[in-house]
Protein backbone atom coordinates (compact mmCIF):
# COMPACT_ATOMS: atom_id res chain seq x y z
CA UNK A 1 0.00 0.00 0.00
CA UNK A 2 1.45 3.41 -0.95
CA UNK A 3 1.74 6.27 1.53
CA UNK A 4 -1.13 8.08 -0.71
CA UNK A 5 -3.51 5.00 -0.35
CA UNK A 6 -2.39 5.12 3.41
CA UNK A 7 -3.85 8.48 4.12
CA UNK A 8 -6.85 8.18 1.80
CA UNK A 9 -7.70 4.95 3.84
CA UNK A 10 -7.48 7.42 7.13
CA UNK A 11 -9.76 9.94 5.75
CA UNK A 12 -11.99 7.20 4.84
CA UNK A 13 -12.51 6.68 8.66
CA UNK A 14 -13.48 9.77 9.16
CA UNK A 15 -15.22 11.79 5.83
CA UNK A 16 -18.47 10.99 4.10
CA UNK A 17 -17.74 8.77 1.40
CA UNK A 18 -18.64 11.28 -1.40
CA UNK A 19 -15.90 13.81 -0.05
CA UNK A 20 -12.80 11.77 0.80
CA UNK A 21 -11.17 12.41 -2.77
CA UNK A 22 -11.65 16.24 -2.51
CA UNK A 23 -10.04 16.26 1.03
CA UNK A 24 -7.30 14.74 0.06
CA UNK A 25 -6.53 16.93 -3.07
CA UNK A 26 -7.22 19.83 -1.00
CA UNK A 27 -4.98 18.82 1.51
CA UNK A 28 -2.12 17.99 -1.15
CA UNK A 29 -2.77 21.52 -3.34
CA UNK A 30 -2.85 23.88 -0.02
CA UNK A 31 0.79 21.59 2.08
CA UNK A 32 -1.71 20.94 4.68
CA UNK A 33 -0.83 18.93 7.90
CA UNK A 34 -3.63 17.39 9.11
CA UNK A 35 -3.92 15.81 12.49
CA UNK A 36 -6.35 13.81 14.01
CA UNK A 37 -6.22 14.61 17.89
CA UNK A 38 -8.30 12.93 21.01
CA UNK A 39 -10.86 14.42 22.19
CA UNK A 40 -10.56 18.46 23.58
CA UNK A 41 -12.88 20.13 25.77
CA UNK A 42 -12.37 23.59 24.18
CA UNK A 43 -12.56 22.80 20.82
CA UNK A 44 -13.17 20.44 17.97
CA UNK A 45 -10.83 21.88 15.59
CA UNK A 46 -8.92 24.53 14.70
CA UNK A 47 -6.30 26.24 12.25
CA UNK A 48 -2.70 27.38 11.88
CA UNK A 49 -1.08 29.25 9.57
CA UNK A 50 2.65 28.91 8.41
CA UNK A 51 5.17 31.17 10.40
CA UNK A 52 9.06 31.61 9.74
CA UNK A 53 10.63 27.91 9.90
CA UNK A 54 7.84 25.96 9.26
CA UNK A 55 6.05 26.62 6.39
CA UNK A 56 3.06 24.45 5.88
CA UNK A 57 -0.69 24.98 7.56
CA UNK A 58 -1.97 23.02 10.10
CA UNK A 59 -5.70 21.91 10.86
CA UNK A 60 -6.35 19.78 13.65
CA UNK A 61 -9.68 18.14 14.59
CA UNK A 62 -11.26 15.94 17.03
CA UNK A 63 -10.93 12.08 16.25
CA UNK A 64 -14.08 11.71 17.52
CA UNK A 65 -16.45 13.14 15.75
CA UNK A 66 -18.43 11.82 13.26
CA UNK A 67 -18.02 11.98 9.42
CA UNK A 68 -20.34 14.86 8.54
CA UNK A 69 -19.30 16.52 11.68
CA UNK A 70 -15.75 16.20 10.96
CA UNK A 71 -16.42 17.24 7.66
CA UNK A 72 -18.35 20.34 9.29
CA UNK A 73 -15.27 21.24 11.10
CA UNK A 74 -12.88 20.69 8.34
CA UNK A 75 -14.79 23.01 6.15
CA UNK A 76 -14.37 25.82 8.95
CA UNK A 77 -11.08 25.37 9.34
CA UNK A 78 -10.31 25.64 5.54
CA UNK A 79 -12.28 28.55 5.47
CA UNK A 80 -9.88 29.83 7.86
CA UNK A 81 -7.17 28.86 5.81
CA UNK A 82 -8.51 30.56 2.62
CA UNK A 83 -9.14 33.46 4.68
CA UNK A 84 -5.63 34.00 5.46
CA UNK A 85 -4.22 33.38 2.12
CA UNK A 86 -6.63 35.97 0.27
CA UNK A 87 -7.16 38.66 3.04
CA UNK A 88 -4.24 37.69 5.81
CA UNK A 89 -5.01 40.89 8.40
CA UNK A 90 -9.04 39.94 8.12
CA UNK A 91 -11.08 39.29 11.83
CA UNK A 92 -10.80 35.39 12.61
CA UNK A 93 -14.71 34.95 12.04
CA UNK A 94 -15.26 38.22 10.22
CA UNK A 95 -16.97 38.73 6.97
CA UNK A 96 -14.21 37.34 4.89
CA UNK A 97 -14.15 33.68 6.62
CA UNK A 98 -17.80 33.65 6.89
CA UNK A 99 -17.94 34.12 2.80
CA UNK A 100 -15.91 31.57 2.47
CA UNK A 101 -16.84 28.92 4.78
CA UNK A 102 -21.24 29.46 3.32
CA UNK A 103 -19.27 28.92 -0.12
CA UNK A 104 -17.20 26.15 0.62
CA UNK A 105 -20.70 24.75 2.94
CA UNK A 106 -22.67 25.34 -0.38
CA UNK A 107 -20.18 23.35 -2.60
CA UNK A 108 -20.27 20.31 -0.27
CA UNK A 109 -23.79 20.26 0.43
CA UNK A 110 -24.63 16.96 -1.01
CA UNK A 111 -22.43 15.25 1.15
CA UNK A 112 -24.39 16.63 3.94
CA UNK A 113 -27.55 13.79 5.55
CA UNK A 114 -30.53 15.03 3.61
CA UNK A 115 -32.80 16.07 6.33
CA UNK A 116 -29.73 18.75 7.21
CA UNK A 117 -29.82 20.14 3.76
CA UNK A 118 -32.45 22.58 4.01
CA UNK A 119 -30.97 23.77 7.09
CA UNK A 120 -27.04 24.36 5.03
CA UNK A 121 -29.46 26.28 2.52
CA UNK A 122 -30.85 28.97 5.01
CA UNK A 123 -27.59 28.77 7.37
CA UNK A 124 -25.51 29.95 3.88
CA UNK A 125 -28.51 32.49 2.25
CA UNK A 126 -27.48 35.96 2.92
CA UNK A 127 -24.35 37.43 5.40
CA UNK A 128 -23.77 37.29 8.45
CA UNK A 129 -24.34 33.82 9.21
CA UNK A 130 -26.79 33.37 11.19
CA UNK A 131 -26.35 31.84 14.59
CA UNK A 132 -29.30 29.55 15.81
CA UNK A 133 -29.09 27.71 12.26
CA UNK A 134 -25.46 27.09 12.84
CA UNK A 135 -26.61 25.54 15.88
CA UNK A 136 -29.62 23.39 15.06
CA UNK A 137 -27.20 21.89 12.23
CA UNK A 138 -24.30 21.42 14.41
CA UNK A 139 -27.18 19.71 16.79
CA UNK A 140 -28.62 17.98 13.85
CA UNK A 141 -25.30 16.36 12.84
CA UNK A 142 -24.63 15.15 16.56
CA UNK A 143 -27.75 13.00 15.70
CA UNK A 144 -25.33 10.84 13.67
CA UNK A 145 -23.05 9.81 16.21
CA UNK A 146 -21.85 6.02 16.09
CA UNK A 147 -24.67 3.53 18.49
CA UNK A 148 -27.22 6.19 18.48
CA UNK A 149 -30.55 5.97 16.58
CA UNK A 150 -31.40 9.34 14.18
CA UNK A 151 -35.12 8.51 15.64
CA UNK A 152 -33.90 9.07 19.18
CA UNK A 153 -34.61 12.32 20.73
CA UNK A 154 -31.47 14.36 21.99
CA UNK A 155 -31.74 14.85 26.10
CA UNK A 156 -32.51 17.71 27.49
CA UNK A 157 -31.25 19.55 30.66
CA UNK A 158 -34.56 18.78 32.48
CA UNK A 159 -34.00 14.78 31.54
CA UNK A 160 -31.07 14.93 34.03
CA UNK A 161 -30.62 14.70 37.93
CA UNK A 162 -29.31 17.90 39.76
CA UNK A 163 -25.43 17.25 39.94
CA UNK A 164 -25.08 15.97 36.76
CA UNK A 165 -22.06 16.82 34.20
CA UNK A 166 -23.07 17.68 30.64
CA UNK A 167 -22.56 20.05 27.52
CA UNK A 168 -24.54 21.85 25.31
CA UNK A 169 -25.11 20.61 21.85
CA UNK A 170 -24.62 24.53 20.72
CA UNK A 171 -21.35 24.60 23.00
CA UNK A 172 -20.28 21.55 23.08
CA UNK A 173 -16.36 23.50 23.92
CA UNK A 174 -17.73 24.00 27.40
CA UNK A 175 -18.42 21.38 30.31
CA UNK A 176 -21.45 22.07 32.98
CA UNK A 177 -22.29 20.57 36.25
CA UNK A 178 -26.15 21.40 36.79
CA UNK A 179 -26.89 22.78 40.55
CA UNK A 180 -30.60 23.35 40.86
CA UNK A 181 -34.05 23.80 39.35
CA UNK A 182 -35.06 27.51 38.84
CA UNK A 183 -38.39 27.29 37.40
CA UNK A 184 -38.25 26.85 33.57
CA UNK A 185 -34.41 26.96 34.13
CA UNK A 186 -31.19 25.18 36.27
CA UNK A 187 -28.48 27.28 37.41
CA UNK A 188 -25.17 25.61 36.03
CA UNK A 189 -21.31 25.84 36.79
CA UNK A 190 -18.98 26.01 34.34
CA UNK A 191 -16.50 23.71 35.14
CA UNK A 192 -13.55 25.08 32.81
CA UNK A 193 -14.18 29.01 33.90
CA UNK A 194 -15.65 28.43 37.48
CA UNK A 195 -18.63 30.84 35.84
CA UNK A 196 -22.56 30.25 37.28
CA UNK A 197 -24.77 30.63 34.20
CA UNK A 198 -28.49 29.66 33.90
CA UNK A 199 -29.50 27.18 31.04
CA UNK A 200 -33.14 26.56 29.93
CA UNK A 201 -34.56 23.20 30.64
CA UNK A 202 -35.58 22.25 27.13
CA UNK A 203 -31.58 22.43 26.25
CA UNK A 204 -30.14 19.89 24.35
CA UNK A 205 -27.44 18.60 26.10
CA UNK A 206 -24.51 15.89 25.98
CA UNK A 207 -24.83 14.07 29.43
CA UNK A 208 -20.93 12.89 30.85
CA UNK A 209 -17.54 14.43 30.97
Amino acid sequence: MTPAERYRLILCRHLPEGSVEWVYQYLARHRVHLHITRRRRSKLGDYRRPYPGHDFHEISINGDLNRYLFLWVFLHEAAHLETHLLHPLAQPHGHEWQAGFARLLREHRQAFPPEVQPLLERYTARLPLPRTPGRQIEAALRLHDPGRSPDAPPPTLDSLPAGSRFRLATQPGLLFLSVEKRRTRWLCRCLDNGRLYTVRGDAEVQPGA
